[in-house]
């Protein structure tokens, strides 16, 4: 099942994160143990609609739709800086300093999400 919402096209990332967090259970587990939080995504497109998106680092080393369990932290920013961060041509503290990354719940939480972006740039072709 694709995660991935053509009208949101860095949407594919989290198709690649599932991947690397499915690669084995040695990566999942290390992913967890890293992140320890859920962490929801909500990404706004060119004509203003949202979706949601999870990665759950905390139960089950997961990706899904919509806001998950109890998220730890909320990251909102758009599209195309969700794509750009993901593909590593972003960087999340000059968004949130710029004010295109709005964070709520543990902001030093997000800060763990950073390796787990990077497993996916080498998966996600954005």
């Amino acid at each position: 099942m694709s995660l991935a919402d053509s009208k949101f096209p860095s949407s594919a990332a989290f198709d690649a994160i599932n991947q690397s967090l499915n690669a084995s259970e040695a990566d999942r587990k290390d992913a967890i143990k890293q992140g320890n939080a859920v962490f929801a995504f909500v990404l706004k497109n060119k004509a203003g609609e949202t979706a949601e998106w999870h990665i759950d680092l905390k139960n089950k080393g997961a990706v899904g739709k919509g806001l998950g369990e109890k998220p730890t932290v909320t990251l909102s920013l758009s599209d195309a800086d969700f794509g750009s961060l993901v593909a590593g041509k972003a960087n999340a503290q000059r968004l949130f300093m710029g004010g295109k990354l709005k964070i709520k719940g543990d902001v030093m939480k997000a800060t763990k999400l950073d390796p787990i972006l990077k497993k996916a740039q080498t998966k996600a072709k954005l």
